[in-house]
């Protein structure tokens, strides 16, 4: 049964960083791309980053450069590090997973079939 299991979410204040974590189980961890998506208050779900079958980055245009996905084969773990965070990131972060994901869609919603619960960000000063 894949499982995927996010942490590390909270309260973090404009400018600082935050690391959000989603331990995966059920299936074969790097066959499957990974990707962190994002839902704000009143607003649709949104991909932020995911790492592809080879272990290649993929970027949103509006996190490049403040956001950074990894991931620890070992120990089935894939990381978000967000850093200058402002309100606009304030959102239930998500990661999901899907055996059917296009090469091309890896930011797309709807080509991942396996959800985590979220985790909830709060930017505020």
């Amino acid at each position: 049964q894949v499982q995927l299991v996010e942490s590390g979410g909270g309260w973090v204040q404009p400018g600082g960083s935050m690391r959000l974590s989603c331990a995966a189980s059920g299936f074969s961890f790097d066959a499957w791309p990974i990707g962190w998506f994002r839902q704000p208050p009143g607003k649709e779900r949104e991909g932020l980053a995911s790492i592809d079958r080879d272990g290649d980055a993929w970027y949103v245009g509006s996190v490049k450069g403040r956001f950074t996905i990894s991931r620890d084969k070992d120990k089935k773990i894939v990381n978000l590090q967000l850093n200058n965070v402002t309100g606009e990131d304030t959102a239930v972060y998500y990661c999901a997973t899907g055996a059917n994901v296009r090469p091309g869609a890896l930011l797309y919603p709807l080509d991942y079939d396996h959800w985590g619960q979220g985790t909830q960000v709060t930017v505020s000063s």
